[in-house]
Formats: C-alpha cells, sequence, structure tokens
C-alpha cells in the first residue's frame, strides 16, 4: 500500500439508478462519465493528474492536491448545471439524469490491488450517501446537489472566491455510522432541514419584552368595567365607600384606554400608556392627550 497522500476526493452519484432497466443503466453511465470529464477538463484537470474508481452508478475521483480547488468547484456550479439541462431537455423520462455531488479533501492511500483507503474518502462517501443530500435532490427544480466537507469550506469557500459565492453555502449537519459529520450544502436547504434550523433559531424565544395583549402567548390583562370603582373593592383605610381625603392615582406598566372617570379614584391602573379624556378626582382637573 502506497503512503497517504492529500488528494482532493469528488464523488458523483446519479438519482435512482436503480428503478431503470439494463438498457437505460448503460446509457445513464455513459452520461455521467461524459459529464464528469467534460467538467474536470474545463477545470483544467486532464488524466494525469486524476485517478477514477467506478461505483456503478457513481463515479469517484482522486485529484491531484496541486490542482486549484477554486477552478475545480466553479466548473462543478456552473458546467454540471449547463450540461444537465442540454442532456435532459432531449431526453426521455426514462432517460434524465440527475446528480448528487460532493467534494471533499483528505488524506488517501491506495492498495495494492488498486483499492483506496482513508477515514477522509469514507467520511466524503457517508456525505454522498445521506438522507439529506438525497432529499435536497428530489426537491430542486434543477438536476445537481452539490455538498462540500467542512475542511473544504474553512480552507476555500468561505473565503467567498470569484465564482464561487459563500453566501450560497449552508452548514449542515448528517448522520453516519461514524457519528454526525458537519458540512455545506449549495443551494437551498430541502424543507425538513429548514424548518428545523427555524426551530432551532426561535427555540428559548418566552416573548420577553412584549406588550401584555400583544403577539406573544400571554393573554391580555382584564381591565375592570368603566364609570366608578368596583364594587368589591372597598376604599383604603375607611369602610366601603367613605372617600379618603383627595384623589390617588397610580399608573405603571402595560396599556389603558379610557374616556372619562368620574369621583374620586383609588388604588392602582395597570398600563403605561393611556388615551382619551381623563378626569381625576371630581372634575375640577382634567387630563388629556397621550401619556406614560
Amino acid at each position: 500500500m502506497t503512503d497517504p497522500v492529500s488528494r482532493t476526493i469528488l464523488l458523483l452519484d446519479i438519482e435512482r439508478f436503480s428503478d431503470r432497466d439494463d438498457v437505460e443503466q448503460a446509457y445513464l453511465r455513459r452520461m455521467l462519465y461524459d459529464i464528469t470529464d467534460r467538467t474536470l477538463e474545463r477545470a483544467g484537470i486532464d488524466e494525469t493528474r486524476r485517478l477514477r474508481a467506478d461505483r456503478g452508478d457513481s463515479v469517484m475521483e482522486l485529484i491531484d492536491a496541486n490542482t486549484p480547488v477554486t477552478a475545480l468547484l466553479r466548473a462543478l456550479l456552473t458546467e454540471v448545471p449547463a450540461q444537465l439541462r442540454a442532456v435532459n431537455r432531449m431526453a426521455s423520462r426514462s432517460a434524465q439524469i440527475r446528480l448528487r455531488g460532493v467534494v471533499a479533501t483528505g488524506y488517501v492511500a491506495v492498495d495494492d490491488h488498486d483499492g483506496w483507503v482513508g477515514s477522509d474518502l469514507n467520511h466524503a462517501c457517508r456525505l454522498l450517501d445521506a438522507g439529506l443530500l438525497r432529499e435536497a435532490l428530489r426537491e430542486r427544480p434543477d438536476d445537481f446537489a452539490l455538498c462540500v466537507s467542512d475542511a473544504l469550506y474553512a480552507g476555500v469557500v468561505r473565503h467567498d472566491h470569484v465564482g464561487i459565492p459563500a453566501a450560497d453555502f449552508h452548514p449542515v449537519t448528517v448522520d453516519s455510522k461514524n457519528g454526525p459529520l458537519k458540512a455545506w450544502l449549495h443551494g437551498p436547504l430541502p424543507g425538513r432541514a429548514a424548518g428545523e434550523a427555524e426551530g432551532h433559531q426561535d427555540h428559548g424565544d418566552t416573548g420577553a419584552g412584549e406588550a401584555p395583549g400583544g403577539s406573544g402567548d400571554r393573554p391580555a390583562p382584564r381591565v375592570p368595567p368603566q364609570g366608578g370603582p368596583r364594587e368589591d373593592s372597598p376604599a383604603p383605610g375607611g369602610s366601603r365607600g367613605a372617600p379618603a381625603p383627595g384623589p390617588v392615582v397610580n399608573v405603571h406598566g402595560g396599556t389603558f384606554s379610557g374616556g372619562l372617570i368620574g369621583g374620586n379614584q383609588y388604588g392602582g391602573i395597570s398600563g403605561g400608556h393611556f388615551s382619551g379624556d381623563v378626569t381625576l378626582g371630581d372634575g375640577g382637573d382634567r387630563t388629556r392627550g397621550e401619556g406614560a
């Protein structure tokens, strides 16, 4: 076995390959190889700078680490969708080809039987088989869904190179037999993943800071009927109905809408905002307008 060598890993897989008959599968394999070769040629990667492994419904490429990854990503984001459109517009429904793709970096060794060995390669294959990537392709009107490894995003994509807009990649975590794998999906998240991301953002929102009776979960405060003190609220410091000297009105927090309050009012009015004509005491002092 050779020593592990740093490589760029490219994986491309045909959607619903096993649903086709032998003739259709043979045609789809030819299209996959044509699209892969043209894309790599467009990126300036000739056959001397890559190794290929055939996996039936998918193709795996180990690319020389000295080849610019930016050129490969630009070709994948432009050339692959263009070629898929050109092929599919002239193909019958059973011959339509749609692809999932993964680009990763890591160390890979080649054994004596031309087998490829490396945990980074294993992780890339897990990303290619992830349900989230399959779901993303199913929900898209176009024919290609691309995912890059977390290491590739950190080293290349996040720097927003020309033709590789970092804002178009979204973080995802996929489950695998090796545990959760973080990656970055190009294009919109599938519905389930987008809903989970939104739920995490909303988690812990208790409505703090919202006015009572607003859009939060808490109900509006109950306002007693206007027109005088409540029957079950005796005046402070004396028997029911016996006024203490002078009006006392306290206003705190919330919202109070009113018109006219007659007589001496005791106790408190909840609400930090009130509007309309408000009369304190026996009508001698009238306050009009907005207050807080």
